[in-house]
Formats: structure tokens, C-alpha cells, sequence
């Protein structure tokens, strides 16, 4: 196979998504959600991983965390990895890594970004599926459950445990 066939087939293969966020909780066990200006909703601090350019899931959550609330903190493990296909895009695949327990220092340090987000709160568990809908409150919920046993990762499709 020559270099041009080559890249004619890489270049027709399926196309995935792929991003990576960071579950923060704070000492009562509340989640850190962030709340983006260019949708509705809410969602977890993290963003795109940039696999064109090299970057893993776990090198994509730290930096895009940092960049969104201004706290630089090594992450633990992979709490969750959910497959969610979507109408009109390629599938998406979501990696949720335990940003760990905030204390009140911390929490008093998180900056925004502007650029990309309005708002940020504290949510109890019981909470997350009122302000992360569908697959997406699922993941968080089982990534949750995840970090709080000790437990993980856990395989999610559509933010429902496989198998």
C-alpha cells in the first residue's frame, strides 16, 4: 500500500468525538458543575481532547480544567467512560476523571473563563439529572457513585452501565 492509498483510507474511516472532564466534589459531597455560554445547560469542567495534535483523555482533562476554573490539580483515576451516539455528529466519547475533594481554599480560587462560561455551583447528587440531562446526568450519577465507593471505571452507554 502506498503512503497515498494509505491516507486515503485513514482519511475513510468513521470519526469519533472524544472529550474529557473532571469530577470535583466539595466536602459535603456536592459536584462542581459549570455552566457554558454557547449552549444550554450545565456540564462537568473539562472540554475537547485534541487527538489530532497527540493529546490523550487524561492529558485533555487537566489543562482543560485549569483553563476553565482555574485550578491546576492533578486528576486520580477514570471514574467513567461513556460511548453517546448522537443525531447529526459522530459518536461521542466521554472520559470523567476524579478531580478529588475541594476544600474551602480551593473553592474560593476557582476563576471562570469568560470566554466559554457564565457561571459555576455546587449540586448535591441527588441533584445532577435536574441540571445534566439525558446520558449526560447518567454519567455524572454513575461517575459519582464511582468515586464515592471506590469503585470504576465504570463502561457507560448512553450514561447506562454495559453489561
Amino acid at each position: 500500500m502506498t503512503t497515498t492509498d494509505y491516507a486515503a483510507y485513514i482519511a475513510s474511516l468513521p470519526r469519533v468525538l472524544a472529550g474529557a472532564a473532571a469530577l470535583f466534589r466539595d466536602a459535603e459531597g456536592r459536584v462542581l458543575l459549570v455552566e457554558p455560554n454557547y449552549r444550554e445547560g450545565w456540564a462537568l469542567p473539562g472540554g475537547t481532547i485534541e487527538s489530532d495534535r497527540g493529546e490523550s483523555p487524561r492529558q485533555a482533562a487537566r489543562p482543560e480544567t485549569a483553563e476553565e476554573i482555574g485550578l491546576d490539580l492533578p486528576l486520580g483515576r477514570l471514574l467513567a467512560v461513556d460511548w453517546v451516539p448522537g443525531p447529526g455528529r459522530p459518536p461521542l466519547v466521554a472520559y470523567v476523571y476524579d478531580g478529588g475533594v475541594l476544600d474551602r481554599e480551593q473553592l474560593a480560587a476557582v476563576r471562570l473563563q469568560e470566554e466559554e462560561l457564565v457561571s459555576w455551583k455546587l449540586v448535591p447528587p441527588t441533584e445532577l439529572t435536574t441540571y445534566l440531562p439525558g446520558s449526560l446526568g447518567l454519567r455524572i450519577e454513575a461517575a459519582y457513585e464511582a468515586a464515592e465507593q471506590g469503585t470504576g471505571p465504570v463502561e457507560l452507554e448512553y450514561g447506562r452501565a454495559v453489561g
